[in-house]
């Protein structure tokens, strides 16, 4: 029986796309790791579930609670303070604290709203998800932050799950 078509964005499970993130980081011999908010280390759990992940996953940081965001993954209580916790400079900045701190080639960074109720007048389902890496140009050793904004439909189950596949299409994009 042929295979339901899917979405370029997305392709596969988050299982799939994740024994894909870790086959493509170590046959680059590239690391990731993850500072989570809504997904509250769902990302790394997934990463970890692929046979032979320790060659490529170093490490997360769940940082579900705001002040946790700036004392593990040093986002800048001053953005916190000013824009709360779910906003796409605060996804970039997890993204390179966690990159920084866990000493990995690539780091994701994600936040938001996973539902049911609105947060600091944020919509649920309103996700920022962060990728900080290596740059490709001069000079050598820069590095660049992407965020990627979503607007998710569905329970906390789905919100969280989609994050997570989200995160790891945005990673894979930038490994191909």
């Amino acid at each position: 029986m042929p295979e339901a078509p899917r979405t370029p964005e997305r392709p596969g499970s988050a299982d799939e796309q994740a024994a894909a993130l870790i086959a493509a980081l170590t046959g680059r011999g590239e690391t990731v790791a993850a500072a989570e908010s809504l997904t509250a280390g769902l990302v790394c759990a997934t990463l970890a579930r692929v046979p032979g992940a320790s060659a490529a996953l170093r490490g997360g940081l769940v940082v579900y609670a705001t002040e946790l965001k700036t004392a593990l993954a040093g986002v800048d209580a001053a953005l916190l303070a000013e824009h709360g916790a779910v906003h796409p400079e605060v996804a970039a900045q997890l993204a390179e604290g966690a990159r920084e701190r866990c000493g990995a080639t690539w780091g994701l960074g994600l936040t938001g709203v996973a539902g049911p109720a609105a947060q600091d007048g944020v919509a649920p389902g309103t996700v920022y998800v962060g990728l900080a890496g290596p740059g490709t140009r001069p000079p050598r050793g820069a590095s660049f932050v992407t965020v990627r904004t979503l607007a998710l439909r569905g329970d906390r189950e789905m919100i969280r799950t989609e994050s997570v596949r989200a995160a790891f299409s945005l990673l894979g994009e930038h490994l191909t």
